[in-house]
C-alpha cells in the first residue's frame, strides 16, 4: 500500500496541482491587496471619498454603529460595500485568468505551427547552398 501511495503522490499531475494551489493562494492574496489597497481607494476618491469597506445597512434597530465591524457586533447587517469590493476583485481575477489562458492557447498554436513545418531534407539544404553560391557569383 505504501508503494501505491508513493506512486500516486509523486505523479507529475499531483505535484503540478499542488503548485497550482500554492500559486492560487498567493495570487488571491496579491489580488486582494491590489483591490483593497490600490483600486478601492481610487474608486472611493472618484465617488466623492466614499469608503466601500464600511458601507452597510443594519437589519435591526439595534445596529447604530458607524463602522462595519462594530455594526456586526450589534446585529445582522447587509454589508454591500464588502460585496462591491469582492465583485471588483472577481472581475480582475477573471480577466487575468482570461489573459493567462489566452497566452497559453497562443503559445500552443505557435508550437503547433512550428511543428507542422518540417525540417528541410539534406537534398533541400544542398540545393539552397547551391542557389546561394550562384547568387553570390553572378
Amino acid at each position: 500500500m505504501f508503494k501505491e501511495f508513493k506512486k500516486f503522490a509523486l505523479k507529475g499531475n499531483l505535484i503540478d496541482m499542488s503548485v497550482a494551489f500554492v500559486m492560487g493562494a498567493a495570487f488571491t492574496k496579491l489580488s486582494g491587496s491590489f483591490i483593497e489597497d490600490l483600486v478601492m481607494p481610487v474608486v472611493g476618491q472618484i465617488s466623492g471619498g466614499m469608503d466601500f469597506s464600511n458601507k452597510f445597512i443594519g437589519l435591526s434597530s439595534r445596529v447604530t454603529a458607524a463602522t462595519l465591524d462594530q455594526a456586526r457586533e450589534q446585529g445582522a447587517v447587509f454589508a454591500y460595500g464588502s460585496f462591491v469590493t469582492v465583485a471588483i476583485n472577481f472581475v480582475i481575477v477573471a480577466f487575468v485568468m482570461f489573459l493567462v489562458v489566452k497566452a497559453i492557447n497562443k503559445a500552443k498554436e505557435l508550437a503547433a505551427i512550428s511543428a507542422d513545418s518540417p525540417e528541410p531534407t539534406a537534398q533541400e539544404k544542398l540545393l539552397a547552398e547551391i542557389r546561394d553560391l550562384l547568387k553570390s557569383k553572378g
